[in-house]
């Protein structure tokens, strides 16, 4: 099963002014690594800060734009791993030693292509194009 490690910002995440530290690198180089060694990281990328993003919401078919920043916090996404794992309790494991020393990482199960209707014509062109492009792709 697929599950998402989501790491949620924080004031740090949300006011830093460049990349990380050597030392953050290099502790999350080492959990990644080991993610890596286990065969488990399907895919995992940090986020800049949300002042460099927007927000579009829908409303029927309206669209509205609101460009970043956003000051709830609690509510934005710093970051993630994608990754292969048994069981949720396998899951949670591994964002145990996420090299944190404060902030929240929230697990999530992503749904696998099999769950949905296999008649239907969008499924049927999902499956093609994960065999062509591998499955590890999360489209």
């Amino acid at each position: 099963m697929k599950y998402m490690l989501i790491l949620n910002a924080t004031e740090d995440t949300e006011n830093a002014t460049g990349a990380a530290s050597n030392e953050d690198v290099d502790k999350m180089g080492a959990y990644n690594e080991e993610l890596i060694k286990a065969g488990v990281l399907l895919a995992g990328e940090g986020l800049h800060p949300s002042i460099e993003g927007a927000r579009v919401e829908y409303a029927g078919d309206d669209r509205v734009v609101t460009d970043g920043p956003f000051t709830e916090t609690k509510e934005l996404i710093a970051g993630f791993w994608m990754i292969q794992a048994a069981t949720k309790e396998e899951a949670l494991e591994w964002a145990r030693r996420i090299p944190l020393s404060s902030g929240r990482v929230e697990v999530r199960r992503v749904f696998d292509v099999s769950e949905f209707d296999q008649d239907n014509e969008y499924v049927q062109k999902e499956k093609a194009w994960r065999e062509e492009h591998g499955e590890a792709r999360t489209a």
